[in-house]
């Protein structure tokens, strides 16, 4: 309704022959330097308002948002990072179960090389001394067909004299046990 009445005034305005603009605004009481007073203590109003509280609350909303901005950015970098970590975490145990495995694999090997060694030395060894008392066997075999040979001697030698009732000489004795041993030796071999 206002603008039908302004449009009215402002079309009976210039009806009439070019009154100006002043004297529309006198009809409506209003005061052109007043008006314009008002618009300039705007204008400085507006612009301090924009220098000194709105610049400053812009200045602080954009500075939180790139804060936010960088916050997401460095929770998705620690999320890849996460993952990456889990990965690495996941191989690295894998690789230590491989090594695991490995080395009980080679120490089972090192065992059974072992065990196989040790048999074949406890078989040298067993073998040498079967060996061994073999040859103890033997020489005790020999050394008692030698001292049994010796008291053969002394005894058929003795007798002998015994039955000649006689003593013998060393000499003879000597040659009595000589005797007797050699023909002992051709029976036993």
């Amino acid at each position: 309704m206002v603008e039908n009445f302004l449009f009215l005034a402002a079309t009976e305005a210039h009806a009439e022959g070019g009154s100006s603009i002043m004297e529309l605004f006198n009809n409506f009481g209003l005061d052109v330097r007043i008006l314009v007073f008002q618009i300039i203590n705007f204008s400085v109003v507006a612009f301090l308002l924009y220098r000194f509280a709105f610049k400053p609350v812009l200045a602080t909303i954009e500075e939180r948002q790139k804060t936010i901005a960088e916050g997401l950015e460095f929770s998705e970098e620690a999320k890849a990072k996460l993952a990456d970590s889990e990965q690495q975490h996941a191989a690295t145990l894998q690789k230590a179960q491989q090594d695991a495995q490995a080395i009980l694999a080679e120490a089972r090997n090192n065992a059974k090389a072992l065990t196989d060694k040790q048999a074949e030395e406890t078989s040298a060894r067993t073998e040498e001394m079967i060996n061994k008392a073999k040859q103890a066997i033997d020489l005790e075999r020999k050394k008692m067909l030698t001292e049994v040979r010796e008291e053969v001697t002394r005894l058929v030698v003795d007798t002998t004299s015994k039955i000649l009732t006689k003593e013998l000489s060393e000499d003879e004795k000597s040659r009595f046990s000589k005797s007797a041993t050699e023909e002992l030796t051709s029976v036993g071999s």
